[in-house]
């Protein structure tokens, strides 16, 4: 592949991966472009695999676009640090509410980048939690991950919850969930 080629798939990757709402949001719906979000895991030889209701489930526009961009953030990382080979999406109605969980098989969250020495995390309810428990660094670099932290703070300010269960070596497990009451 030639230099071009690689930039102008680099481009729509970085594009799809950065777009803060599709244009075709209410024609694909929240899967259907939360599944063109996997393009770029797919395009790497990740094996994706999807776990929906097999009704349909009516939640609010801004609900939508808040597990849309969650699932931007966690598919991001997944294929920029985690170097999975299996990536598990699901979308699921609970009790009064929305769950979004992406789950790898990749590297993991650093131990001695959780806080207290620990790579198991909640953050539920309070922002000072949120960020507290979101301090986990990439896997090569060491810095704090800015997007978990921006999401967990988002989806706090809705009323949700975002859970993070980690252990290294072993992949990483993100559930949002979001009340729709």
């Amino acid at each position: 592949m030639n230099s071009a080629a690689i930039l102008e798939e680099v481009t729509e990757v970085r594009d799809l991966i950065g777009e803060p709402e599709p244009a075709d949001f209410y024609r694909l719906g929240l899967a259907g472009c939360i599944d063109r979000l996997t393009v770029p895991l797919r395009s790497e030889g990740t094996c994706v695999h999807w776990e929906t209701p097999h009704h349909g489930l009516e939640i609010s526009a801004s609900c939508a676009s808040l597990l849309y961009r969650s699932a931007q953030v966690t598919l991001n990382n997944a294929f920029r640090h985690a170097h999975a080979t299996d990536v598990t999406v699901r979308l699921s109605a609970v009790f009064h509410g929305i769950r979004l969980t992406v789950a790898d098989n990749g590297t993991g969250i650093r131990q001695g980048a959780a806080p207290h020495g620990s790579a198991r995390h909640q953050s539920a309810g309070s922002a000072s939690a949120g960020s507290a428990s979101l301090q986990a660094a990439s896997p090569e670099g060491g810095r704090r991950s800015p997007g978990l932290r921006t999401m967990s703070a988002e989806v706090e300010e809705a009323g949700g919850t975002v859970a993070i269960a980690s252990d290294p070596g072993s992949g990483t497990a993100v559930t949002i969930t979001i009340p729709l009451d």
